[in-house]
């Protein structure tokens, strides 16, 4: 039980198993799990991101391994987009495999297997972590969002450059992109927040992990997920090797993230596939994470 894998994935699943206990019994409802998921997507996610970025300074970040892995990740991110086609689902599933559980994973397995010195590059990753992916899927999703609506006919006739701008301040004014920004800018002049208004957003921001774990279980418990297996499995595998692959980066090999899950709740699009998704990829990395972590050693 002291092997760094188990101890970071274990309590993982664990709690999605306890969400799904609850869904199974009724203690949650479906009405229930929708306005959890609201709370989790608008109060304790822009909680965490501002929290997480305010500490972030620009100068310090080393872009080597940046660079390295959002290559690898945009460039599945952009590929997954060419084969699913330009619209919502295509951009949910695109995160879904390039978004990898840095915080509530990957801090604890990075510092048991590596220790300090590979904590500091798993924290340069994680500062900007959420602005890449994040903000480049919602973009891709609120642009997506305008082009249905125009070819639906319920977005009215507009100039297709007003098309996009709307799309991308849709994008901005959102509740994951806006507070990494406010957070980031807020860094650079040096302040530091009151603690009085600091300890709030660490509490919000620490109840995000494990609640959006017990929501995937709610939700795993009303969904036909025996249906969804294969689509999830493809996901997996896609989040938790080829991602690797492309950058040999054991952060890459992290299992797939939870807010994946919340932008796929928020948009409506793929819920069942991405639910049974975020499992999958949590149960597969039992077996996935020790063997990128063996190669990446051997290199």
């Amino acid at each position: 039980m002291n092997h760094p894998v188990l101890s970071a994935l274990i309590p993982v699943v664990l709690l999605v198993a306890i969400g799904f206990i609850a869904g199974r019994v009724r203690w949650i409802g479906a009405e229930g799990a929708k306005d959890l998921s609201n709370l989790v997507f608008l109060v304790l996610t822009p909680a965490l991101m501002f929290r997480t970025m305010s500490a972030v300074q620009v100068q310090q970040i080393d872009p080597r391994p940046l660079a390295a892995y959002f290559a690898a990740a945009l460039l599945l991110f952009i590929a997954t987009l060419l084969l699913q086609g330009f619209n919502r689902r295509a951009a949910v599933l695109a995160l879904a495999a390039t978004f990898s559980n840095t915080v509530m994973i990957g801090t604890a397995l990075i510092q048991l297997a590596y220790g300090s010195a590979g904590l500091v590059i798993l924290l340069t990753l994680v500062s900007l972590h959420a602005l890449v992916l994040l903000t480049a899927g919602t973009v891709v999703l609120e642009l997506a969002v305008a082009r249905e609506a125009a070819a639906a006919g319920t977005g009215g006739e507009r100039h297709p450059l007003r098309t996009v701008a709307l799309a991308v301040r849709n994008a901005v004014i959102h509740p994951v992109p806006l507070p990494i920004l406010a957070g980031l800018l807020f860094a650079q002049t040096g302040w530091t927040v009151p603690e009085v208004v600091d300890k709030p957003l660490q509490w919000l921001g620490q109840a995000f992990g494990p609640m959006a774990l017990l929501l995937v279980g709610v939700t795993l418990a009303g969904s036909g997920m025996g249906a969804q297996l294969r689509g999830a499995f493809g996901l997996a595998l896609a989040k938790n090797l080829l991602l690797p692959l492309l950058v040999m980066v054991v952060t890459a090999a992290l299992p797939m993230g939870a807010n994946v899950f919340l932008f796929s709740q928020r948009y409506a699009v793929a819920q069942e596939q991405v639910t049974a998704g975020v499992f999958v990829s949590n149960a597969l990395a039992l077996l996935t994470l020790p063997l990128v972590m063996y190669l990446a050693g051997k290199l």
